[in-house]
């Protein structure tokens, strides 16, 4: 069995799976940055605000819940 894939060296393939990765990296944060205005739109009160301002902490944990919870998201579609 050929240990080198059918495509190229193993140098072109990693070049490959970087350019790929950096790809998936960028969608990931550009959906998550829409995630976060979006949910700032929804709410009928300022996030940021909320949590700058007036310091309140249950708006911490559960801005905190949902970014983590759509960073896992993220993170699941971009590994496949």
């Amino acid at each position: 069995m050929d240990p080198t894939p059918a495509t190229g060296t193993s140098l072109d393939l990693l070049l490959q799976h970087l350019i790929a990765a950096c790809v998936f990296s960028v969608v990931g944060i550009v959906v998550f940055m829409g995630c976060l205005v979006l949910m700032e739109k929804l709410t009928p009160f300022s996030i940021l605000h909320e949590i700058g301002e007036e310091h309140n902490l249950a708006v911490s944990i559960v801005v905190a819940a949902i970014v983590l919870g759509v960073s896992i998201i993220i993170a699941a579609s971009v590994i496949g």
